[in-house]
């Protein structure tokens, strides 16, 4: 709860005491979590306090992806763009 509440009052201040308190638990998955923010704490931290988000890209990716992991060996290119392109009307 404390992490979410990190993330949700876009403060990492608390971080490193977070980090370190999970770091002590018994819990393997946290510890192992906790090591893994420690060791690109800047990232994390910027993730944290930016307001910018690439959401929209990754978004995109997958959705291209997708579609392309659908389509393999059954379409030739030209439908295969027909469905990653957006639907064009002709007037």
């Amino acid at each position: 709860m404390r992490f979410n509440g990190i993330l949700r009052g876009r403060q990492a201040d608390p971080l490193p005491a977070w980090i370190d308190n999970a770091i002590e638990t018994d819990l393997a998955p946290i510890i192992c979590f906790a090591r893994t923010l420690n060791r690109d704490f800047d990232a994390v931290k910027n993730s944290i306090e930016m307001p910018w988000s690439n959401g929209q890209a990754e978004g995109q990716i997958n959705r291209l992806k997708t579609l392309k992991r659908a389509m393999y060996g059954r379409a030739d290119p030209e439908l295969l763009r027909a469905r990653m392109l957006p639907f064009r009307h002709t007037d």
